[in-house]
């Protein structure tokens, strides 16, 4: 897979993701959330953006990570997903962002032997490189897809 043009480079633990830049609509600091009550663990709660209340899911959660506490490099990236066939707005909360930029030679490559190893990778759109490290391009629809029912619905994007 080549042609994924820039993105925006996050980091959760000492491992880098990364989304696509024209996915990604503002970049926060951190923030106090509104807690959802019987929310899912993965769901932090509400934030307001531009008057509009938007869904802040924990990267980490995700990613079946342990939580951290937050601290100055902490961020809430802003971005809009398609699932369903409709268009939402949704925000992560990462431990950090760190650049918008293209991997190196504009390459992504689909993980390796991950059929073989029995690996449900539907959250990654492959693997590119950003500087010789690896770097994970995390598949944001369908990322948002398999959270299951009874998540607050996120805000629509017009």
């Amino acid at each position: 897979m080549t042609g994924i043009g820039q993105v925006v480079t996050l980091g959760v633990g000492d491992e880098r993701f990364a989304v696509p830049v024209g996915r990604v609509q503002e970049i926060l600091d951190r923030r106090r959330i509104s807690r959802i009550p019987n929310a899912p663990a993965h769901v932090m709660g509400v934030i307001d953006v531009r008057g509009a209340g938007v869904s802040v899911v924990d990267l980490r959660a995700v990613l079946g990570l342990p939580s951290a506490a937050e601290d100055d490099a902490t961020r809430i990236v802003v971005l809009w997903v398609e699932t369903a066939g409709r268009r939402a707005q949704v925000a992560l909360r990462t431990d950090r962002v760190f650049e918008v930029a293209a991997f190196d030679d504009d390459r992504v490559e689909p993980v390796p032997e991950a059929d073989l190893l029995n690996w449900d990778h539907r959250l990654v759109k492959g693997i590119g490189r950003r500087e010789g490290e690896f770097v994970t391009l995390l598949d944001l629809d369908r990322l948002f897809a398999t959270f299951p029912a009874g998540a607050p619905a996120a805000a629509s994007v017009a």
